[in-house]
């Protein structure tokens, strides 16, 4: 199950993909972490894909990462007395604390945050940006709007606010509960929706305890204000396109995606491109040239990953949705132009002892056109560093923790295996030298770099890089 590409393919998880021979077809098809949408799952249809998650990971011996998504704050308007109404350009409308149902004139909004929010001059937008105000007057209880673009509003659609930071937590009573209940299971990845501000990462941090990793949505514009905060405390980001599209003007989008790709390479943290890159492929069988063009461009910038939502969850195509990411990945990191793209766009290493390793081991690597870097990581954090050099080679990481070897399946370019740690130097490098045979990145007399942390299994304290030939002993060992 080896994969013949660096970027991962995230998968979310549906009605058209939730029976098991379905979700092994994907993992064989290129899968390597799948999404639970807690939007549209119950705990109960949670606990069942996860167990056969877990299932087919045994099955195959590889790890598998999964990723839970939180709801978020799900923010809309109260019910129409008479059904749907028509708001006309220049209309006058307001939206109130008074929860009887509403007409041309009014409706509840039955958000009293929003209310102590919202300032003149603010932008509502309605049902996904189809419906755009902006506030003339507010108070604590009401807000008067003028309408900018007319258009239909029904009972309960989405209010976004593009100009507005809500003074409240990113996390609401069904998020605490969907968070518990997740990390209860196991799981590996959490996505935090609508995040604002970098509170809102450290309040689930807070609680998930290192027991997951904790996934940044970025979908706010807010967000973009204080992006460099929100990255250093994530253990990854989501460029999730979008929501962000209707909050800003579309034509930012992919300057903002670029900006959060740079910037989470910096940190040395996962980045996740999502939202209709194959859209199509919910009712074709086939993509447009253009959804190739832009799942090829983030393969190009350097994602981690890149993300399949209604496609593999809904669609009637998930296995092919899959197939076909999987083919524009592999052929975008097969062009000429491709190792020279990411190289450009390398930062350079921290001045700390690990990016300092990380940068001579990949250094070292490429000089010496070696067929692959072998990280002992227990933590994961090896994986991590190694990969935010993005080296041209393959990156095996052995760990003897199985957490991290389900987290590291979003990083760019790592293998995770697990296996035990290793029990002294020679071991380290006999065993670096077997894994890398049987796993088909080496073969008998090739050269790789062992890197690891001196004593082993301290978490953090990569200080040691080893150059080792694979020997025709070692291959038969394998």
């Amino acid at each position: 199950m080896r994969r013949h590409r660096r970027v991962k393919i995230l998968a979310t998880l549906g009605p058209a993909s939730q029976d098991r021979a379905i979700l092994a077809k994907l993992f064989e098809a290129g899968a390597d972490v799948f999404r639970i949408n807690m939007s549209h799952a119950s705990h109960d249809a949670m606990r069942e894909r996860i167990r056969t998650i877990r299932g087919l990971e045994a099955e195959y011996g590889r790890p598998i990462g999964i990723l839970v998504d939180l709801q978020g704050p799900k923010l809309r308007v109260g019910t129409f007395a008479d059904g749907p109404v028509d708001l006309p350009k220049g209309a006058s409308f307001v939206m109130d604390s008074d929860p009887a149902p509403g007409d041309a004139t009014r409706v509840h909004l039955p958000h009293p945050e929003i209310l102590r929010a919202l300032r003149p001059g603010h932008t509502v937008l309605i049902d996904d940006g189809k419906v755009k105000l902006h506030i003339t007057e507010a108070t604590e209880t009401r807000a008067v709007a003028v309408v900018d673009v007319a258009g239909k509003i029904s009972n309960k659609k989405g209010v976004s606010l593009p100009d507005t930071e809500i003074a409240t937590s990113a996390m609401t009573s069904k998020d605490r509960a969907d968070l518990d209940a997740a990390l209860e299971e196991g799981v590996d990845w959490i996505a935090v929706s609508f995040v604002q501000r970098a509170d809102d990462v450290a309040e689930v941090k807070k609680i998930a305890r290192g027991r997951a990793s904790v996934l940044a949505k970025i979908e706010k514009p807010q967000a973009i204000t204080k992006l460099e905060e929100i990255v250093e405390i994530s253990d990854a980001l989501m460029v999730a396109r979008g929501d962000l599209g209707v909050e800003m003007p579309l034509e930012k989008v992919p300057g903002l995606q670029k900006r959060i790709i740079r910037l989470c390479r910096r940190y040395g943290k996962p980045v996740v491109v999502a939202t209709q890159m194959l859209e199509s492929m919910i009712t074709a069988p086939v993509p447009t040239r253009a959804e190739v063009s832009d799942v090829a461009q983030a393969v190009f910038e350097g994602a981690d990953a890149v993300m399949l939502s209604a496609e593999s969850a809904s669609g009637a195509f998930p296995i092919e949705a899959v197939t076909t990411m999987n083919r524009i990945a592999e052929e975008v990191e097969r062009d000429p132009l491709y190792g020279s793209i990411i190289a450009a766009q390398r930062s350079a290493p921290d001045p700390t002892g690990a990016d300092t390793m990380a940068f001579a081991t990949r250094t070292a690597a490429e000089n010496l056109d070696l067929k692959a870097v072998v990280a002992w990581t227990a933590s994961g954090a090896t994986g991590l560093r190694i990969a935010r050099e993005r080296p041209a080679m393959a990156v095996l990481a052995l760990t003897p923790s199985v957490d991290a070897a389900r987290r590291l399946a979003l990083a760019w370019g790592v293998h995770p295996l697990v296996t035990a740690d290793a029990k002294d130097v020679d071991d380290m490098a006999r065993r670096a030298c077997r894994h890398a045979f049987s796993e088909g990145f080496a073969a008998a007399d090739d050269r790789i770099i062992v890197v690891a942390g001196l004593p082993f299994g301290s978490p953090g304290a990569t200080n040691m890089m080893r150059l080792a030939y694979v020997s025709t002993e070692d291959a038969v060992r394998a």
